[in-house]
């Protein structure tokens, strides 16, 4: 294995090509889920879950699947990978399957999981293609949590559910309901954007490499 592109992966994955900032992709469940860290958290697992398997099994058999069926061929398995999340989380964690509502169904037609599919996992070997989904899927779920700290934090004095601001903190009930998370979307993706201003071309040329 090359350590070097195993570090440009996920370079990508988590920063330059994220698939939330840089790519804007995601964002329905970005939008919906992120008033709490814990569903954050439990969404962005499932989805880098859903994410490197899928890419591992479309790498397996791309020299098998052929091209007028393709695209059939990798939803069929993005949802069986899906399937698996949502019935464990209704076997083990009913309550969280409740809170995160269709959502976690909803990851199927998550564009970040068809897009990593189609451009990176039909093309590359299995085990970079798996790579590749778990930094995909790490770079949601680290900006999922990001938006999620900050509307806890503000919505409800908490982190994970655990008080820390005291009876003297006023929540901002704006941070829990849909504003809220425009709001902090967008404020992510301003400053990220700032910190390393995007060089399309330049970017275009690493994913080709990766």
């Amino acid at each position: 294995m090359d350590n070097t592109k195993v570090r440009k992966i996920f370079t990508l994955g988590v920063w330059g090509d994220n698939p939330i900032f840089r790519q804007i992709l995601g964002i329905c469940s970005a939008l919906a889920v992120t008033n709490l860290m814990l569903n954050s958290l439990v969404m962005g697992l499932g989805l880098i879950f859903v994410t490197s398997f899928s890419e591992l099994t479309v790498s397996l058999i791309r020299k098998f699947t052929p091209k007028h069926i393709r695209m059939m061929v990798q939803v069929l398995i993005i949802s069986s990978f899906v399937i698996i999340v949502d019935i464990f989380l209704k076997a083990y964690y009913p309550e969280m399957s409740e809170a995160l509502g269709p959502y976690v169904g909803l990851i199927i037609t998550n564009c970040i999981i068809m897009g990593r599919c189609e451009s990176y996992a039909q093309n590359n070997p299995p085990i970079y293609a798996f790579l590749d989904g778990v930094a995909s899927g790490t770079g949601y779920a680290i900006i999922l949590l990001i938006i999620a700290f900050f509307r806890e934090l503000l919505g409800f004095g908490s982190i994970f559910g655990i008080q820390v601001l005291g009876a003297w903190w006023t929540n901002w009930i704006v941070m829990i309901m849909a504003p809220g998370a425009f709001f902090m979307l967008g404020i992510v993706i301003w400053v990220a954007r700032s910190l390393s201003p995007e060089d399309e071309e330049s970017n275009k040329q690493e994913v080709a490499k990766a």
